[in-house]
């Protein structure tokens, strides 16, 4: 992500940087069409299809339940439009917090145009990752997910859902696809756009999977866990940002993303290898949402293994690789002192071989560790 000058300059209308300097506008009056079109009779009927949740179900009461019907909602074709309506609202949200919290800081802390874009992206991905966990954990209470795990994989299939359920996945997907056309409106460097596409794409991949498939229970589950130790690792690095010296969020890091790839595979496996396994309707049925069948449960394990697996692979060869690193750079310098050039920077500190950064402190640390998720599979540094 670039660092967006503002110019004193009007660029002309339609062009390339007034879209970029204006896009929360545009994008918030196309999204006052489609409220605008619920005050009339005329569009109302197309205008509620984006805005409000659809495929409701009407549940009677029975004796044994409240005395009030339930709500019940299930997904279909019409869900892309809503999830589009509030794409639009996460590039809103999201320009809001860039402009009026983010810039600010960056404005009083002077960093350099590396530590910018990533303190931008820090900065907005802790808001999100805050925001979902207390959302999730909120419905992972009220439904007794915490007392009750079995709820992970009984009564299958999970086709109705509560309005929070589906209006939580909403959300997700939506946010995950405003994340493409904010590539374009951040310029993004051509060189980080791979990254970003595997970064989106696999998030996209396993929350539209567990949504599809009726595995919304586990898939709340599993987001939570993993959200909440993502957090930890983006609010840390905000923090180092702010001072270097804070270096104990990454410790507590490492730690729970270590026991966090565990717990997925104990829940993945005890939902979808034990729970649906054992489960009496073991037929493909469309009609009623029903894939528990065996090739649909390998396909979901095995994406779910592959993936954990892969990142712990990476997360323990780069950290071998570090302290490899460091301990080739300390040897020689006991012995003797490096020469200093003339026409160089005085700083003290040793290169880091792989990003040609850098590093100024004297020990191994956590923040030059290791950074990966299901959808960040490249390693950063953040000494720039």
């Amino acid at each position: 992500m670039a660092i967006r000058k503002k110019s004193s300059k009007n660029p002309p209308v339609l062009s390339h940087e007034f879209v970029l300097q204006n896009h929360a506008d545009i994008v918030s009056c196309v999204a006052m069409v489609f409220l605008l079109g619920l005050m009339f009779e005329i569009t109302a009927k197309v205008s509620i299809i984006f805005v409000t949740l659809q495929y409701n179900v009407t549940l009677p009461a029975t004796e044994e339940q409240a005395t009030e019907s339930a709500f019940l909602y299930y997904y279909g074709i019409k869900d892309l439009a809503t999830v589009f309506f509030y794409m639009l609202v996460a590039i809103i949200i999201h320009a809001i917090i860039q402009e009026y919290v983010l810039d600010k800081i960056n404005r009083r802390m002077h960093f350099s145009k590396t530590k910018h874009s990533k303190f931008n992206e820090s900065g907005q991905l802790s808001a999100f990752y805050l925001f979902s966990c207390i959302w999730g954990t909120f419905i992972l209470v009220s439904e007794n997910y915490i007392s009750d795990p079995t709820i992970l994989w009984r009564a299958y299939p999970h086709n109705l859902m509560t309005f929070q359920m589906k209006f939580f996945y909403i959300s997700q997907l939506a946010y995950w696809f405003h994340a493409f056309p904010e590539l374009y409106f951040q310029k993004t460097k051509k060189e980080d756009i791979p990254r970003q596409l595997v970064y989106i794409g696999l998030y996209l991949f396993h929350i539209a999977g567990a949504y599809l498939l009726n595995l919304n229970h586990l898939g709340l589950v599993l987001l939570v866990l993993h959200y909440f130790v993502e957090f930890l690792f983006h609010i840390s690095r905000l923090f180092y940002f702010s001072d270097e010296k804070y270096q104990k969020g990454f410790s507590l890091w490492a730690v729970l993303f270590v026991l966090g790839r565990l717990l997925t595979l104990i829940l993945s496996v005890l939902t979808v290898g034990f729970g649906l396994a054992r489960a009496e309707n073991q037929k493909l049925d469309f009609s009623t949402g029903n894939f528990n069948v065996l090739a649909v449960r390998i396909a979901v394990l095995a994406s779910i293994c592959i993936t954990q697996a892969f990142m712990m692979w990476k997360f323990i060869n780069f950290q071998l690789r570090r302290w490899r690193e460091h301990s080739a750079f300390q040897a020689p310098a006991v012995k003797k002192k490096p020469p200093v050039t003339k026409g160089r920077s005085s700083r003290k500190g040793t290169e880091c071989r792989y990003y040609g950064c850098i590093n100024r402190n004297s020990g191994l640390n956590m923040s030059e560790s290791f950074y990966v998720t299901e959808a960040d599979l490249f390693p950063i540094c953040p000494h720039s």
